[in-house]
């Protein structure tokens, strides 16, 4: 746990801390049937299955800059004007600067959604009235925080660029933790906010494939997550489809939507523009309209969609509003109880494959 922070986070306009008013009931189990054996099967599995952030190569030379210098090197920045085909054509540092600061931005991300996990695991603990449910959400707490640890580390002592928490992920942790229901808590972190950063720690392991650190980083926490993601299905598939009243079914349809948008906004980066000095109105509408960015932005869905469907979530209200976004696309994929890690579009990988294949093919400077 010692190590030189290059570079402090930022913190946000509330300061060094926010206070979010959350009144639960904290909920005893003493009849501990521990029933629900799928879940004392994923406590046993977490268990076996965990890591220590010492184990990690901390000592490993991390130059994400020298690595991107060297794709821009070989073409890779006459490739990123004619893929991604921003509103002016970037010269080598201002591509290289650009994505810098999308992984830092994303790292940021990824480590504040984290601690929101940790508070929200451990009011699951509290409020889940299943035994084996309180098992697994403790063990995921561990997770949590281990999370936390190595994403603040590389960050801080290996990366050196990183990023506040976005207005609209906060807003959403926010509402998780101040909602007195166990189910909303488990439907907000485990299945959207975790879903969403599953899919999209897959995005990061593609983008950084020169970067040994964070790839074992984020395959790990891959793993990890996988777990939480299904725990969060396996906890709320009975409760959805056989308990709900009508009036309950329409305030999830409801949370569904809002959340899904609060996490589309984040995708956005309009930090990542303000931070460069760029015109974020112009950078924001590119990242809404370019190929990529719309494949990345769905590709994040891709484990959430099937995951709501098999909860019975997928309703007409929400399934009108993911049409508008392009999602149902993913509804026929396996869900997380059936294939914890999420598959990217097609479209999207075939697009980073040709980068990195022109790339790869290219003569290497001063050859």
């Amino acid at each position: 746990m010692d190590y030189a922070q290059r570079n402090p986070l930022p913190l946000p306009s509330s300061g060094t801390h926010a206070r979010v008013r959350a009144t639960i009931d904290s909920v005893f189990d003493w009849e501990y049937a521990l029933r629900r054996k799928e879940l004392l099967h994923l406590y046993e599995k977490g268990k076996a299955l965990n890591w220590n952030a010492t184990e990690l190569a901390w000592n490993t030379d991390v130059d994400v800059d020298r690595m991107l210098r060297e794709r821009a090197s070989i073409g890779g920045g006459a490739l990123m004007n004619q893929l991604m085909k921003p509103p002016r054509p970037l010269d080598e540092k201002q591509i290289l600067d650009l994505n810098l600061n999308m992984n830092a931005f994303m790292l940021s991300q990824f480590l504040h959604g984290e601690q929101g996990a940790l508070l929200a695991t451990a009011k699951i603990v509290q409020t889940v009235p299943w035994e084996e449910a309180k098992y697994y959400a403790a063990s995921q707490v561990m997770d949590e925080a281990r999370h936390v640890e190595v994403y603040h580390r590389y960050l801080t002592e290996k990366l050196g660029i990183s990023y506040e928490v976005h207005p609209s992920l906060q807003q959403l942790l926010d509402q998780i933790l101040q909602d007195p229901r166990w189910d909303l808590t488990f439907l907000g972190m485990q299945i959207m906010v975790e879903g969403l950063a599953l899919a999209a720690f897959g995005m990061m392991r593609l983008m950084m494939a020169g970067e040994p650190l964070i790839q074992d980083i984020t395959t790990r926490i891959m793993g990890d997550e996988s777990r939480h993601v299904a725990f969060g299905v396996l906890a709320l598939e009975k409760a959805y489809r056989e308990e709900l009243s009508a009036s309950e079914l329409r305030e999830r349809e409801d949370f569904v939507i809002e959340a899904t948008h609060l996490m589309r906004d984040r995708l956005l980066m309009h930090q990542v523009f303000e931070r460069l000095g760029w015109d974020v109105d112009t950078w924001v509408e590119w990242a809404k309209g370019t190929p990529f960015m719309i494949g990345f932005r769905q590709m994040t869905f891709s484990k959430i969609v099937p995951n709501l469907k098999r909860l019975g979530l997928l309703t007409p209200r929400v399934r009108a509003e993911y049409e508008k976004l392009d999602l149902l696309r993913f509804e026929n994929l396996k869900d997380s109880v059936d294939q914890p890690e999420p598959e990217p579009p097609q479209e999207l990988v075939q697009m980073l494959m040709q980068v990195l294949g022109q790339l790869d093919r290219s003569p290497a400077p001063n050859a």
